[in-house]
């Protein structure tokens, strides 16, 4: 069990500098150990959190040297302990996390134990964000129907949340219509130095969204893990992560005029996924003209460049930026005042101690220009001045990440239809979405005035945007709002039909909302390649919306750019975006404002009081949300009716005895893919579709088509959610031979049919399942329920080329198999067709078993093929012993072990 810190010999009391005391902290430099100086910062935080926490229990002695023998122990795999000081959720991947804690105490109390051991040991902030839709757009109302149009369809899910934050100590729920998830953290929720009872540590963050990694902008080590583990480090457990690579990345000089740090976190993102950092940390350093908000936009799109996280340490700009968000100075001092005394402050004054990292990067910023990226991955940047010939190059190209194989013949194609009694014309390529969204860029004022300032360039010289595009802007927090109002340039945005729609995770997520009928009909009829502009992070197939399938990402000044222009077929340098009032033609350059003008605006126009009031509002909620009654019970009373919220069935066979090691014997394959399957692919956030077997679930339940609401907004209900699985509209399963869509083939008969209807024939039949893959299974968002849903349909082991991080830790938190094809091996190479049964032994006991050993795997025909098993580490082998994470977490409990 555990015992006394054996670290207490170096608790020192930090003096504040106007005498008294700050509190007591764990003092690195007093451990006297010179391999401490030249550790990257992110790992500092890693060191600090083992020794805080060590109790030669959960986190040992050892564990505290492998950190602090960085140098020598990362290349070598090893396995660390870590214990987050905090969680953060969104709505999305939040509810299903308090659906599981409800159903967890209630499992707690059928095995004997108490329920409120259910508890967060650690603070909890759940924002809620991600359920408002742009139902109405370009009308000054906009933001108050969509609140409106959002509280009726999810007051069930917002009543859960609101008795979640009262149910449970430690949870804090951000009420909707506040802003999106990680812009309240870097300006609200980050605390960036804890003093807890009067002892200082690191602010740190695990979070059920991928984007969680915005916060190392702020010099706050945090990541996105699946809900899964997120309940688990909830409940104390410490996270078991593999010690990980540092990729020391310098920034230089300074980005020329008109380059917006949109354009440079799409090169930075290129770079990174070309040098190879999954699994790894990227430490940035070099760069103290860099702005806060700048490192944040680039520290956001970690997951798309693959890294754990793109952290930034505490400097000078992060103590500007906390001042300026209304932090109070008392906090500023602590702050500084604890990290230069722990040695975790980077000032640029003074003589920098050579830090050392696995692998070096290097970027010059006047070498950045001005790009997009897409149309189908994040990662696919695109030079604005080759855009045009890029944009042909994927109508020709065959189908796949930079293709749509439309016919020579076709491409040409004018679709003639009527909107609002106008005639009008849509072409490929043509935009019909352009939205101003998402975390990436909307908590940097230089890219949200940027936009504005196009805009009001735009509106003097008399351009317009086209009726049927639908605009928007949700902004990440109210403070743009406040700044956009106090410059006086959100009135040209309202002009052009970017008027404010809602505070939360729009566009980006999938919540576009309808596209106007005769639009839509225009490019089905029509088999048009359209387009969606954001200025969001991801841009996957089927996401964004179902009827734009080229989809670019870029920054809010060429969100309204492209908007104006009205389609991405154009070269802005040679073409002009319209024509003014006077007849004469516009270009891009014509309403481009210089990095000096944006400038100017920002600091004239950005202001502490703006936060301050901002996140004073917060805490007060707003009338809709106040007016929620809620139960005071501690287990919650579970309505069998609800299509929101419904008790899942994880634990209903569970006792305290470990069902123990299970390998597959004869399974069938019930979906056979390439490379790049996204969480969006296995479980989509988005529309449910019309003719989906969720449709169905629903239709007979009652529910009209248009209260369906979203697949994310229904992640409390597992019924939905495991219809839902495999059922986005873009998926390519090599069994359908070219034809896209969610369905499969019942191999036994034959028959095509939805890969939910086909799976719980299998489950039936008394078939087990596997899925066969390519490379990169499960990247994109943390999404808890694409390991979640496969486990309800039956699903038993994904075998892959390889494994987003996160999801491959999510399977194995839901008991499924994770194993890796041999280098240079995949089920082409080894004549695989997904015909075949597959079994899959392993060995009897948890002991016999070793992280990343060779399994082999036998197929019916006589074939077999050796694969990596990817249990990573030995507490994902014990989790897997237990039939999960969750299951291994109770166990744990009632045992009396936290």
């Amino acid at each position: 069990m555990a015992c006394e810190n054996p670290f207490k010999s170096i608790l020192k009391t930090l003096e504040r500098p106007g005498g008294g005391e700050f509190g007591t902290y764990f003092s690195l430099p007093a451990l006297g150990d010179s391999r401490i100086d030249r550790l990257p910062y992110s790992i500092r935080i890693l060191l600090e959190s083992a020794i805080r926490n060590c109790d030669e229990f959960q986190v040992k002695s050892k564990d505290v040297e492998k950190i602090i023998d960085w140098e020598n122990t990362s290349p070598r795999q090893v396995e660390i302990p870590f214990k987050p000081a905090r969680v953060l959720l969104q709505d999305f991947t939040g509810v299903p996390a308090v659906v599981d804690l409800a159903c967890m105490r209630d499992a707690m109390n059928s095995l004997g134990g108490d329920p409120n051991k259910i508890n967060p040991l650690v603070p909890v902030d759940l924002v809620i964000d991600h359920s408002v839709q742009v139902d109405v757009a370009r009308s000054e109302n906009a933001v108050q129907a969509n609140m409106e149009l959002e509280f009726h369809r999810n007051k069930e899910r917002f009543g859960f949340l609101k008795w979640g934050s009262t149910a449970f100590h430690n949870m804090l729920v951000v009420p909707p219509g506040s802003g999106i998830v990680h812009q309240v953290n870097l300006e609200y929720l980050g605390r960036v130095v804890f003093n807890t009872n009067g002892l200082l540590y690191p602010d740190s963050v695990v979070g059920t969204d991928s984007h969680t990694t915005m916060i190392d902008g702020l010099g706050v080590a945090g990541w996105g893990v699946g809900g899964i583990e997120a309940e688990a480090a909830m409940l104390g457990q410490p996270m078991s992560m593999v010690l990980p690579g540092v990729v020391g990345f310098k920034l230089t000089g300074k980005l020329k005029d008109g380059v917006k740090a949109t354009d440079l976190v799409l090169n930075v993102t290129q770079m990174l996924r070309k040098h190879g950092v999954v699994g790894k940390f990227v430490e940035f350093y070099g760069m103290s003209e860099l702005s806060l908000a700048d490192r944040a936009t680039i520290a956001n799109m970690s997951p798309e460049y693959g890294a754990t996280m793109g952290f930034f340490p505490v400097d000078h700009v992060t103590l500007q930026y906390l001042k300026l968000t209304g932090r109070s100075e008392e906090t500023v001092a602590m702050i500084e005042s604890y990290l230069r005394a722990n040695k975790m402050f980077v000032d640029y004054n003074e003589p920098q101690v050579e830090r050392t990292y696995s692998s070096y990067l290097e970027l010059d910023l006047k070498d950045v220009e001005p790009c997009i990226s897409g149309p189908k991955r994040p990662h696919d940047r695109v030079p604005l001045k080759e855009m045009k010939a890029d944009w042909h190059a994927c109508l020709d190209n065959r189908v796949g990440f930079k293709g749509f194989a439309v016919p020579k013949e076709s491409q040409g194609k004018v679709a003639e239809f009527t909107f609002n009694g106008t005639p009008a014309q849509l072409r490929h390529g043509d935009v019909v979405i352009a939205a101003i969204t998402s975390c990436t860029n909307t908590s940097n004022p230089s890219v949200m005035l940027g936009a504005a300032l196009v805009a009001r360039k735009a509106c003097e010289l008399g351009l317009e945007v086209k009726p049927w595009i639908k605009t928007s802007l949700a902004p990440g927090s109210g403070v743009v709002t406040k700044y956009l109002q106090k410059s006086g340039l959100q009135t040209y945005l309202n002009q052009l039909g970017f008027n404010i729609v809602g505070y939360g995770c729009t566009t980006c997520i999938g919540n576009s909302g309808d596209i106007d009928e005769s639009v839509a009909s225009a490019i089905t009829e029509n088999d048009l390649v359209a387009a969606a502009v954001l200025s969001g992070n991801r841009n996957f197939e089927g996401r964004v919306h179902p009827l734009t399938r080229a989809n670019y990402l870029a920054s809010p000044p060429l969100v309204v750019a492209y908007a104006l222009a009205g389609t991405v077929d154009i070269d802005f340098e040679t073409e002009p975006i319209g024509e003014g009032k006077d007849g004469r033609k516009v270009y891009l350059r014509d309403i481009w404002p210089s990095n000096e003008e944006v400038a100017t605006v920002v600091q004239s126009n950005v202001l502490p009081d703006m936060f301050m009031a901002t996140y004073e509002a917060i805490t007060k909620g707003n009338p809709m949300w106040n007016q929620l009654a809620t139960p005071s019970s501690t287990l919650y009373a579970w309505d069998p009716t609800s299509t929101y919220i419904h008790d899942p069935p994880y634990f209903k066979s569970m006792t305290m005895s470990p069902p123990g090691l299970h390998g597959v014997k004869d399974a069938y394959c019930l979906l056979n893919f390439g490379d790049s399957i996204t969480t969006d692919h296995i479980s989509p956030a988005g529309s449910i579709h019309r003719d989906s077997s969720a449709a169905r679930y629903l239709m007979e339940r009652g529910v009209d088509r248009r209260d369906f609401n979203s697949y994310g907004s229904r992640r409390g209900n597992d019924e939905i959610m495991a219809r839902g699985t495999f059922a986005n509209i873009r998926l390519v399963n090599k069994f359908l031979k070219g034809e896209v869509g969610p369905k499969t083939i019942h191999i036994p008969s034959g028959e095509k049919l939805s890969v939910y209807d086909v799976a719980m024939r299998y489950k039936s039949e008394g078939h087990a399942t596997i899925i066969l893959a390519g490379a990169e299974y499960g990247s994109g968002s943390s999404r808890d329920w694409a390991a979640k849903g496969p486990m309800l349909l039956g699903v038993k082991a994904v075998i892959a080329k390889s494994f987003e991080r996160i999801h491959r830790s999510n399977l194995v938190g839901m008991g499924i198999i994770p194993l890796c094809f041999k280098s240079g091996e995949d089920a082409e190479t080894l004549g695989l067709t997904g015909h075949e049964r597959y079994t899959i032994n392993l060995p009897n006991s948890v002991s016999e078993i070793r992280p990343g050993q060779d399994i082999t795997v036998e197929t019916d025909n006589g074939k077999s093929f050796v694969c990596t098993l990817r249990f990573d580490t030995e507490v994902e082998l014990a989790y897997f012993d237990h039939g999960g994470i969750l299951q291994y977490a109770i166990r744990n409990l009632i045992g009396g072990r936290h």
